[in-house]
């Protein structure tokens, strides 16, 4: 097998950084690989993405050292969009990475600047939706879509490209566990297919098996979040109230209640309208009904679009919060306190957010996916804040798909399908009834599975 990707002693800072963030980094990627890299949140996973892809240095005038090569040839050698067609990234963002209104024009927008003829892209945008299974999405407002879904419309834009490697910035972040699975063994199929060169950054790989063949690890101090099932701290009065919620496009009337002090997990499948109840909930999209009460705190799914300031420690405390370096420094953002908001990672600016809230006082405070890119310190620092809160009588609703971190936490569940919500679940309820959790493209968690099979 031929090196596909090979870095010998290289360095990487950003113009503006004195540190570097990937120093004297050496490894090379065979063709046909399935390689996963991993490191805890900030240390670089990204960057060395957009190394291998030629996003850097020439976008960010980056300085680096050191030399890559990119099937056998020189990276800066290459002329600007030459390799893009043969190293397709899907970016942990997919919203960053969509210029059109549509499914299909993304897809032939991909195809126009490969110059493909145009008899001959029904051919591809077919093909690559049949493999994808989008279909029924071929049509589809790509904004109007889940989290979810438009992570699955990116992969099939880079594949559309028939590349050679394929680079995937967590690709599981925005899935269902129900999706992941499938997209792991679709993955796996394709991959054996095409021979495609795959490279991967992941958090959490339980969900992947066996898939990958070896790691590359950005820090070897990585642990394992350890949680411990919490107990329930929430009071009788009521904190939250939905009456009859429902939007015009899709959200079906709702309505439901939260205790103070109550956890309670929004889960569902991809597009069973999760996002959508937590923005109408804010009144942030034109909604009926009647919510109490009005003034939620509220960390989106893209955080990035709350940021007002210059600086994460000004975010963190722009809402006027006094325990702001506490917070600060708790949720590991004190290597980046100086810096601007937008220019941190994924995961990074998450927990800017999920700080700014938390030291805003707000009484009830909804959260969408917060443990997307977090790596396992970070994660055990979120639990351990979550549950302080709740016990001093916060409450919380989270959107996650994350079932390990909804086992430990959650008080409640409520559950949604299809624009409608089947019910709010004590959470012991849920963990035990197979069809229930089958219903909404979940999996057990692994100490329920555990348990299972011990009284089998």
């Amino acid at each position: 097998m031929h090196d596909v990707i090979r870095f010998d002693k290289v360095s990487f800072r950003y113009p503006d950084e004195e540190n570097w963030i990937l120093e004297d980094l050496s490894f090379t990627v065979k063709r046909g690989e399935r390689v996963v890299i991993t490191g805890p949140s900030g240390c670089g996973k990204t960057t060395l993405l957009y190394l291998c892809n030629r996003l850097y240095p020439d976008n960010c005038d980056g300085v680096m050292s050191g030399s890559i090569k990119l099937f056998g040839k020189d990276s800066l050698s290459f002329i600007p969009g030459e390799i893009n067609h043969r190293v397709a990234t899907v970016f942990q963002d997919p919203d960053a990475q969509f210029c059109m209104q549509t499914v299909e024009e993304e897809l032939a927008f991909t195809l126009e600047n490969l110059h493909v003829k145009r008899e001959e892209m029904e051919k591809r945008i077919r093909e690559v939706l049949d493999l994808t299974n989008l279909s029924e999405f071929r049509y589809a407002v790509i904004q109007k879509l889940s989290g979810g879904q438009k992570q699955q419309i990116a992969t099939a834009c880079a594949l559309i490209m028939e590349p050679e490697v394929l680079l995937l910035d967590e690709p599981l972040s925005h899935l269902d566990p129900f999706t992941a699975k499938k997209y792991v063994e679709w993955l796996d199929e394709l991959q054996q297919k095409r021979v495609i060169t795959i490279v991967a950054i992941e958090h959490r790989l339980d969900l992947w098996g066996d898939f990958f063949e070896r790691s590359i690890s950005l820090n070897k101090k990585e642990v394992t979040p350890a949680f411990k099932k919490r107990k329930s701290s929430k009071l009788s009065n009521t904190s939250l109230v939905a009456s009859k919620v429902q939007t015009k496009s899709f959200l079906q009337e709702t309505t439901f209640s939260i205790n103070q002090g109550e956890i309670a997990i929004l889960a569902g499948p991809n597009g069973s309208g999760k996002s959508t109840l937590l923005k109408a909930l804010c009144q942030l999209v034109p909604f009926s009904g009647t919510v109490e009460p009005k003034l939620l705190g509220y960390v989106p799914q893209s955080p990035e679009f709350l940021f007002l300031t210059k600086n994460v420690r000004d975010e963190v405390g722009f809402g006027g919060g006094n325990n702001t370096e506490e917070m600060i420094a708790r949720l590991q953002l004190l290597p980046i306190a100086d810096s601007h908001p937008f220019a941190v990672s994924h995961g990074q600016k998450r927990r800017v957010a999920i700080a700014a809230m938390l030291s805003d006082g707000r009484e009830v405070i909804l959260m969408d996916e917060p443990t997307s890119g977090q790596d396992a310190k970070a994660l055990s620092e979120l639990f351990q804040l979550i549950d302080e809160r709740a016990r001093e009588g916060t409450t919380f609703l989270i959107v996650t798909h994350d079932m390990e971190f909804a086992y430990c936490l959650a008080d409640s569940l409520l559950l949604m399908n299809d624009g409608h919500l089947t019910g709010k679940f004590e959470a012991e309820i849920v963990w035990s009834d197979a069809q229930l959790l089958s219903d909404h493209h979940l999996l057990p968690p692994k100490e329920v599975m555990l348990r299972e099979k011990c009284f089998a």
